[in-house]
C-alpha cells in the first residue's frame, strides 16, 4: 500500500509540471501564428523532438521493433489523435481566437470529452466526489472566462477558432484513452519515440502542401527558441511526464488537472507580458484546484504497474 501511495502522489506530481509546462503551448500558439504557419510549426516541432527522443530510445526500438510491428496500428492512431492532429489543431485554432480562449475551451472541453470516454470505453466509475470535482472545475473556468460577470456568458459564442480548438481537445481525450491501453511490454521511452516518429511522418504530406502555399518562413532567435521549447519542453518532457502520470493515476483523474493550464497562462502572461491578475483570477483558480481535491477525495489508489 506504501508503494501504491507513492505512486499515486508521484503521479499528482507528474501531471502538474506537464501541466506547467503545456501552458506555454497556448500562448506560443497565439503569439508566433503569423510568423509560422500552424502545420509547420506542428512539424517542426515533432521533427526536432523526433531526433532528441532518438538516443534515448535507440536501444529499447531496437529490441522491441518486432512489438511495434505487431501493435503498429494501435500506434497509428495514438500517433495520429495525440501528436498529429491535437496540436495541429491547437496551432490553427491560433490564427482565429485568443489564446485565453484556446487555454480555456481545451481545458474544459477535454477533461469532459476524456471522463465520457473513459466511462464508456473504459468502464471507469464517477463517483459523487469526482462528479462535484468536476462540476468546480468547470465552475472556476466559466468563471474565469466571463471575467467575473456571468452575464458575459449569455453573448458568447464559438468563432472559428473555437471550432478548432474543442476538435483538439477532442484529440487530445482520444490519446489519453488510447495511452491507458498501451501495450506493457512496450517500454515508455519507445513508446514516446515511435508516436513521435509516427506523428511526424503523418504530418509531412500537409507540411509539403502549405509549404508550397505560403511564405517562407523568416527565421530569427526568437522562432529557434520556440521550436526548442516546443520540442524539447512540451513534446519530450511534457509527454514523459503526462504519459506516467495516466499510468499510475488513471485517465479520469488525471485529465482533470489539465483544468490548471489556464491558471498557469494566466501567472504566465502576467510574469511575461506584463498583463495585471484580477480577483477572478484568484477566485477562479481556487475552484480549479478546490475541483481537483474534491476529485482526488476517497479515489481508489491503482495498484502498481508490473
Amino acid at each position: 500500500m506504501a508503494d501504491n501511495r507513492k505512486d499515486y502522489y508521484t503521479g499528482i506530481a507528474l501531471a502538474i509540471v506537464a501541466t506547467i509546462i503545456w501552458s506555454g503551448n497556448f500562448i506560443i500558439a497565439r503569439g508566433i501564428s503569423q510568423q509560422i504557419p500552424p502545420v509547420s510549426l506542428a512539424f517542426y516541432r515533432w521533427s526536432l523532438a523526433t531526433v532528441l527522443m532518438a538516443p534515448l530510445a535507440f536501444r529499447s526500438f531496437t529490441q522491441e521493433i518486432r512489438l511495434v510491428q505487431q501493435h503498429w496500428k494501435y500506434l497509428f492512431w495514438v500517433a495520429l489523435s495525440g501528436i498529429t492532429l491535437f496540436n495541429t489543431f491547437v496551432y490553427v485554432a491560433g490564427h482565429y481566437t485568443s489564446a485565453i480562449n484556446l487555454a480555456l475551451i481545451g481545458t474544459t472541453s477535454s477533461p469532459l470529452f476524456a471522463i465520457l470516454l473513459a466511462v464508456l470505453l473504459l468502464k471507469e466509475k464517477v463517483n459523487a466526489f469526482r462528479l462535484g470535482g468536476i462540476v468546480l472545475c468547470v465552475g472556476g473556468i466559466l468563471l474565469l472566462l466571463s471575467k467575473g460577470h456571468w452575464q458575459n456568458l449569455a453573448s458568447f459564442h464559438f468563432s472559428t477558432g473555437d471550432l478548432w480548438i474543442l476538435a483538439a481537445a477532442f484529440a487530445f481525450a482520444v490519446y489519453n484513452i488510447l495511452v491507458r491501453r498501451k501495450p506493457a511490454s512496450l517500454s515508455p521511452v519507445n513508446f514516446l519515440f515511435v508516436i513521435f516518429l509516427f506523428g511526424t511522418l503523418l504530418l509531412f504530406p500537409a507540411f509539403l502542401i502549405e509549404k508550397a502555399h505560403s511564405a517562407p518562413v523568416q527565421w530569427n532567435d526568437t522562432n529557434l527558441f520556440t521550436i526548442v521549447y516546443l520540442g524539447l519542453g512540451t513534446s519530450v518532457m511534457a509527454f514523459l511526464c503526462w504519459n506516467a502520470a495516466l499510468r499510475k493515476l488513471g485517465t479520469g483523474t488525471t485529465v482533470l488537472f489539465g483544468n490548471l493550464i489556464p491558471l498557469f497562462s494566466t501567472l504566465e502572461a502576467v510574469w511575461l507580458l506584463g498583463e495585471s491578475i484580477q480577483s477572478v483570477h484568484i477566485w477562479s483558480g481556487l475552484l480549479i484546484i478546490g475541483g481537483l481535491i474534491l476529485a482526488n477525495t476517497r479515489q481508489h489508489i491503482p495498484p502498481k504497474n508490473k
